[in-house]
């Protein structure tokens, strides 16, 4: 990798995996224990804010969902659509697996061990909602941790940068049409205002602000300076909105999760198959396509990794803060980063065996030499 592709790739994954990242999992079982403890102890507190919503969006998580989740879009430049086709075949594959595979298999993986093969340790009343939770976390692709993964597994920066942008893009239009039908599909009443308002409030309006934000800084002297500067600004407000978020969740499940502590561990199990599958599957198919492997390695983790804040705030929207629904997408906040640090372990001892394919590009040809511009965060 060239010393300028490297500057580019760090330049479009905006840093390397920070102390809060890497111990993601800790902080989770950290917000676990906090959560339940002020659950037991202010239960009113928690049913106040429970109560705070309009058109069943609680205002408080919308709030944290904005905060969440609009530093992570000012990353993204839609401008770099327009380079969707030089890797075309990547671009193929991520969309298949993101859209025509990974929301499908996981519905079947929640029937199977949700539905059927552990259904006599899991609460009877909670069965579609632990369902419909899984696969409102599987319908939307991963957006800001996928460029801290492009740039563990040495990716193409651009690549990367373009394909997060046109799965943004498609999220405001097949969102909710696929979660639509596969909860309709699973015989679960699919509350259609509501599901289109969350696209609405966590999709659109969040883009549109991001968008416009990164435009404003970038459209004056020192530009993509004046742009570094609020996404470190905005990081730790970010990150703080998550955890608060997660404490809130954690608040109004504790109860059920002191009852029956295996819940996490059984919601684990599909989720974890549907990422090594998925990611799998996007790689394999690259490799058979030829793609090379700085887009190979993104292509798959994009193709497993979950735009988890959208999940979380949208399972509250449809079926509240004490669903099942809202817990199994939490499930996919607490095993991100080591399953997906896993994948990238993969991806990244393969790639002897991956470029010995014919006509596969060797990774040092991969990045090309390109000049330094506003455009690539």
């Amino acid at each position: 990798m060239s010393a300028q592709c490297e500057t580019t790739a760090r330049k479009s994954s905006g840093a390397e995996m920070g102390f809060f990242e890497r111990y993601l999992t800790a902080w989770v079982f950290l917000c676990i224990l906090v959560g339940i403890g002020l659950g037991h102890f202010f239960t009113g507190t928690f049913q106040a804010i429970g109560a705070l919503e309009i058109a069943r969006v609680n205002l408080p998580v919308a709030v944290l969902v904005w905060l969440m989740i609009i530093p992570m879009l000012l990353k993204v430049d839609l401008r770099a659509l327009k380079g969707v086709t030089q890797h075309w075949r990547g671009v193929g594959v991520t969309l298949f697996v993101n859209w025509a595979v990974k929301p499908f298999s996981m519905a079947l993986l929640a029937w199977l061990f949700i539905g059927v093969l552990f259904r006599d340790w899991l609460p009877p009343d909670q069965i579609d909602s632990y369902i419909a939770g899984l696969i409102i976390l599987a319908a939307a692709p991963c957006t800001a941790m996928v460029f801290i993964w492009s740039h563990l597994t040495e990716g193409e920066p651009h690549f990367t940068l373009s394909q997060v942008a046109l799965n943004d893009v498609i999220m405001i239009f097949a969102f909710a049409p696929i979660v639509g039908l596969l909860l309709g599909l699973s015989a679960i009443t699919v509350p259609w205002e509501t599901l289109l308002l969350s696209v609405l409030v966590y999709i659109v309006v969040p883009l549109v602000i991001a968008n416009l934000w990164r435009h404003w800084l970038l459209n004056h002297e020192h530009g993509y300076l004046r742009l570094q500067r609020a996404l470190k600004l905005m990081h730790p407000v970010s990150l703080i909105a998550l955890l608060v978020t997660l404490v809130l969740l954690f608040g109004f499940q504790g109860e059920q999760i002191i009852r029956q502590p295996l819940i996490i561990a059984l919601l684990a199990v599909p989720i974890l198959i549907q990422v090594f599958f998925n990611s799998g599957l996007a790689y394999l198919l690259n490799r058979a396509v030829r793609s090379p492997h700085c887009v190979a390695g993104p292509s798959a983790l994009i193709g497993a990794s979950n735009f988890f804040e959208l999940a979380v705030a949208t399972a509250i929207a449809l079926f509240g803060f004490q669903s099942g629904a809202a817990l199994a997408t939490v499930v996919g906040v607490l095993i991100e980063v080591p399953v997906m640090l896993i994948a990238v372990g993969v991806v990244n001892r393969s790639r002897r065996w991956y470029e010995a394919r014919d006509g596969v590009v060797a990774h040092d040809q991969c990045c090309p030499t390109v000049p330094n511009t506003h455009s690539g965060l």
